[in-house]
């Protein structure tokens, strides 16, 4: 490493320059166009301006990879804040060549989405609260809140951390308002909307672990904080360790933490918070993840003695732990106790904002991190956060490190700046601090008893609402002349990315507004004016707002307009496809989603034939243009669904519905999600008129855009009737096509074949399910559309991560399935059956090259891909059929990251003349090309044959690839078969015996001889492979290999999945 980025500004731009430079790395600096004077530029060795203002000049992606290549530095630290923890931008970083200080993007995305983040908890078993699955409807919170006993929540933002895009809601009346304000302090602090609801839980104590890994050894944890003390969840004072908690509940959090870390592989710093009831310090609740360097690390490096900004660059290097020389037994046990109380300040309220007096504590106990001096401006676009002071103290007397930080907060001095010292300096002194007995309410409990105003001496016939702090209005509800209730909020101020509602404190009627959306306002300024000739029963009757049960003119049109587009709008259409045994495509979307999940993207479009036809005319008879389409939900996760139509226009592809579905495939891309396509139609539709800019309209993305997709999200294609010509190509670009009894399937349909003078055949006799199962083309067989959409959910399931509850068979039926006789048959799927999770196996193209199975499996939850030959099969012997079956499913295994288990009974490759004319050569070497390069977890277990090359190739092309081979003791293992061996290699001396019997006894001499040498026993005394094992323990060897820490796969690697 030698020249680094820093992707953010202020106090943890200096840390991290201080760091690098320390190594003698190279610094480059970026700042926005109104902060080029900042510390941050002036300490770095370069700097590069970014192109807007404000925050937003540190969240574009694009610009911090433009400048970190323009500079010429290897690596990029996004710090902590703005891009932290941005997928985008470690994938951006990753394309270019650059290191990312952090993890890799999958991890990211799956810690950096608190709803994803609960998912992973509870497939690990770490217990958490009560709360809605992912982006939440106001419906659905709703209903949420109102089954919890106590009904109080919390509504959150699924991104993002800090504080912000959260609000706790004890009145459920307040309920949608608080989803209204966070949604929007979300979206401006973070790019993302979405919000979710928990159970609220209102006197815990606030805890996290900080964990460290490397990718390749098991993450370590460097104890834990307290980080309790809060203000508006924002956090004010935190501690490390956490004092007063019992070692028991400690051990607890610290091992849910690590668990956590070892799930998604973690390399680099990441902090794990839980929330322990204050009342009952045995229960704890994993609330969320921070993949990144946190702001109150210093308390952790005190402790420590290590430099966690280095830590993460060493393990950016691809240094291990071990190489680092740290581990539990070199960090040992926490050195005595630091406490870091944080100041937050904003603008006087005068308005002024420049610091003109600047003067920070100091001593041998003290640490202060700040980017504060004489001249700077304190505004109101970035975080308020001006400073950190750290008292640490080695022989972990917390009173006195206590006292010692409040005598440190005196001798700070920010001008006049209204900071929060003298709330920190009053929790650091109080009985609740000193005792341990501080919850996360506290300080917001102790300031609300400071503001309750006395009672005023004369009547008051109006009342003044002034800004609480200096802000931007973004919203207002008040309107001169209207009634308000008390609490009713009527203006919202944005600053430092938070919303504050300031409301009526008491029923009135507005008298004056004295600004307007887009002002900005100090502290004090006067807002609205209330006349209170109103009481609050007069109010009630008439509050602020709307009547949320009227009915909008526009709205109703829209919808009158959608209902056009359902089925029940349709019945004609509806019952001719029901008459033909046939589901419709909204019927199927909706028995694949989640109930309530699914929205539909283009459902007002219809087909381009205005030229041609009425607008009333194609409302009716191509509603969507046929193409039903949106995101949904499977199990709580998000997928793409897109169905083609057949009771419009016979399901064509026409001009719209390639828009619609280019559109949906880019989507999925950038949001990750699984595909889901209902292929059923006719292909292109000649009839579209409407654009005459194109002749052919071979320009179009569609199948572009599905193509791109392969190897990245997981697609399904399901075929039910007849699929011909442009849906069979979107079908055939599928990873795994199922398809109905009665499907029919090709390239062209009876009107393209006959108009190619080509024949009149019927569409029933155009690509079969009897041809298409046999030849490959059909991955799964089903009965009708039904189940269809259970194999498509189920098989989405194998990409969601290990189930928590699984069952299988007695374990002790496996050594009982090979016969002892070595040429006695056996049946392999009984064997897989035994061998994995019970009802988990999902075989894939049964049909085609039968002598190989390949099937999606669990085996104590853990989704695995397994191969198997099936020795009643030509011996289990691999032919070019067979090759390609299993090469495509190992891709499929490593494009999606499912560990691979290979069951071996082969005889070895097919040869002979009738094979070497199906091009064998090429077909089965693709094994060893393929095979070798997985980076998933590979397994080989060795049931009874391995000769030759192709039992090579069952272990991934040699018995050194697999991360564990292992033989059972019925298995036999050679260059070649023995029967072949003896033929072959006593050819001459057996031919020289005239006697038949005496042939015959000398020939099974040297064949006894030959099964002995090759007994797995022999080849594991030699350590050819790992063990022979019972069978019986063949599942607990596999997990120890799932179960084990892996490094990082390769994120800008393109992982490919071949169409054949």
């Amino acid at each position: 490493m030698t020249s680094i980025l820093i992707a953010n500004r202020g106090e943890v731009a200096l840390r991290i320059i201080r760091t690098a430079t320390a190594r003698g790395i190279k610094t480059i600096a970026v700042y926005s166009e109104d902060e080029h004077d900042a510390p941050h530029v002036a300490a770095a060795d370069h700097a590069r301006p970014l192109r807007e203002t404000g925050p937003a000049a540190y969240l574009d992606v694009a610009a911090i990879r433009d400048a970190a290549l323009a500079s010429g530095a290897s690596t990029v630290h996004p710090g902590y804040g703005f891009l932290s923890e941005s997928a985008e931008l470690a994938e951006a970083c990753a394309e270019a060549g650059l290191t990312f200080v952090g993890p890799d993007a999958h991890t990211l995305r799956t810690l950096g989405d608190k709803s994803a983040t609960r998912a992973l908890a509870t497939g690990c078993g770490v217990p958490v609260l009560a709360a809605t699955a992912g982006p939440t409807s106001k419906t659905d919170a709703r209903q949420f809140a109102q089954s919890l006993p106590a009904g109080a929540v919390i509504v959150k933002a699924t991104a993002g951390g800090g504080g912000r895009g959260m609000r706790i809601v004890e009145d459920l009346t307040e309920l949608d308002r608080a989803i209204d304000r966070c949604r929007s302090e979300a979206e401006r602090s973070f790019g993302l909307s979405d919000v979710y609801v928990e159970a609220y839980l209102p006197r815990a104590r606030h805890i996290e672990v900080q964990v460290v890994g490397d990718g390749v050894s098991t993450p370590m944890h460097l104890f834990d904080r307290d980080c309790t003390a809060q203000r508006r969840h924002q956090k004010v004072v935190e501690i490390a360790p956490a004092q007063n908690l019992p070692d028991s509940t400690r051990k607890e959090l610290h091992s849910a933490a690590l668990t956590l870390a070892s799930s998604v592989g973690l390399r680099g710093l990441a902090t794990f918070e839980f929330l322990v009831e204050s009342d009952h310090l045995d229960r704890w609740y994993f609330i969320e993840a921070n993949p990144r360097l946190q702001v109150e690390h210093g308390i952790t490096e005190a402790i420590t003695g290590l430099d966690l900004v280095g830590l993460q660059l060493d393990v950016a290097q691809g240094r291990t732990l071990e190489d680092v020389q740290l581990s539990p037994a070199t960090l040992g046990e926490p050195n005595g106790v630091a406490i870091e109380a944080r100041v937050t300040g904003s603008p006087r309220p005068d308005g002024s904002d420049v610091l003109t007096d600047v003067r920070f504590p100091s001593g041998s106990s003290i640490r202060v991190d700040s980017h504060a001096h004489v001249g700077m401006r304190v505004g109101i676009g970035y975080d308020p956060l001006l400073a950190k002071v750290i008292v640490h103290r080695d022989d972990g007397h917390f009173g006195s490190a206590a006292a010692e930080l409040i005598h440190a907060l005196s001798d700070l001095t920010l001008d006049d700046m209204d900071t929060d010292v003298t709330t920190s300096a009053w929790l650091l002194g109080s009985h609740e601090f000193r005792s341990g007995t501080v919850t996360t309410r506290t300080i917001d409990d102790h300031l609300a008893t400071l503001s309750i105003p006395d009672s005023p001496a004369e009547p008051v016939t109006q009342l003044d609402l002034r800004a609480p702090s200096p802000g931007t209005v973004v919203a207002t509800a008040a309107v001169p002349g209207q009634v308000v209730r008390n609490g009713d909020a009527l203006i919202t101020l944005e600053a430092m990315k938070m919303e504050t509602d300031v409301s009526a404190t008491t029923a009135g009627r507005v008298a004056d507004v004295w600004i307007a959306v887009g002002d900005t306002v100090t502290a004090g300024q006067l807002l609205v004016t209330l006349r209170l000739d109103v009481s609050q029963d007069d109010a009630s009757t008439d509050p602020i707002g709307v009547n949320v049960t009227a009915e909008r003119t526009d709205l109703a049109e829209i919808e009158a307009r959608q209902r056009r587009t359902l089925d029940e709008s349709r019945p004609a259409a509806i019952e001719r496809r029901h008459e033909r045994g046939k589901r419709t495509a909204r019927e199927n979307v909706d028995h694949l989603v989640d109930e309530g999940s699914f929205h539909e993207h283009g459902s007002l479009v219809v087909a381009a034939q205005r030229r041609r036809r009425s607008l009333d005319e194609l409302e009716s008879e191509t509603p969507a243009d046929g193409l039903v389409a949106g995101f949904g939900r499977v199990a709580g996760r998000p997928v793409a669904v897109l169905a083609y139509d057949y009771t419009v226009l016979a399901g064509t592809q026409g001009l719209q519905s390639h828009k619609k579905a280019e559109r949906m495939f880019e989507l999925a891309g950038r949001r990750g999600t699984p595909v889901v396509l209902f292929a059923e139609g006719g292909g292109g539709r000649p009839g579209d008129t409407d654009d005459m800019s194109r002749a052919t309209r071979m320009d179009l993305g569609t199948f572009v855009a599905l193509g791109r997709l392969n190897g990245s999200v997981p697609t399904v294609g399901i075929a039910s009737g007849r699929c011909f010509a442009g849906n069979a190509a979107l079908l055939g670009s599928c990873d795994v096509i199922v398809a109905t009894r009665d499907s029919s399937i090709g390239l062209g349909g009876p009107a393209m074949i006959e108009g190619g003078g080509l024949g009149v055949f019927a569409a029933d006799d155009i690509g079969p399910v009897s041809v298409q199962e046999a030849n490959g083309v059909i991955d799964i067989v089903v009965a009708d559309e039904s189940e269809a959409v259970d194999v498509a959910r189920r098989y989405l399931g194998y990409f969601a991560g290990p189930k928590i509850e699984w069952t299988a068979a007695d374990q002790r039926i496996l050594r009982h399935i090979v016969p002892e006789r070595r040429n006695r048959p056996f049946d392999i799927r009984t064997l897989i059956d035994t061998i994995a999770d019970e009802g988990s196996v999902l075989e894939l193209r049964r049909g085609f090259a039968v002598g190989l199975i390949t099937a999606l499996v669990r085996i104590e939850g853990h989704p695995i891909g397994l191969v198997a030959n099936d020795g009643s099969r030509a011996g289990g012997t691999i032919g070019s059929a067979e090759a390609d079956k299993m090469t495509r499913f190992l891709q499929l295994c490593e494009a999606y990251g499912l560990a691979v288990l290979s069951l071996c009974d082969t005889a070895g490759f097919l040869v002979g003349p009738d094979a070497e004319r199906t091009a064998s050569v090429r077909h089965v070497s693709r094994l060893f090309v393929t095979a070798p390069a997985l980076t998933v977890p590979f397994c080989t277990v060795i049931v009874r044959k391995a000769f030759g090359l192709g039992g090579q190739a069952m272990a991934g092309g040699s018995f050194r690839v697999p991360d564990t081979i292992v033989a059972w003791p019925s298995a036999e293992l050679g260059a070649m078969g023995p029967e072949g061996a003896v033929s072959l290699g006593y050819r001459r001396e057996l031919a020289a015996i005239e006697d038949a019997e005496e042939r015959e006894r000398i020939y099974q001499q040297h064949l006894e001889d030959y099964v002995a040498q090759g007994k797995a026993v022999n080849a594991a005394s030699v350590f050819e492979i790992d063990d022979v094992i019972d069978p019986a323990s063949t599942r607990s060897r596999i997990v120890d290999v799932l179960a084990a820490p892996r490094p990082d796969r390769p994120t800008q690697v393109r992982r490919r999945i071949d169409a054949w």
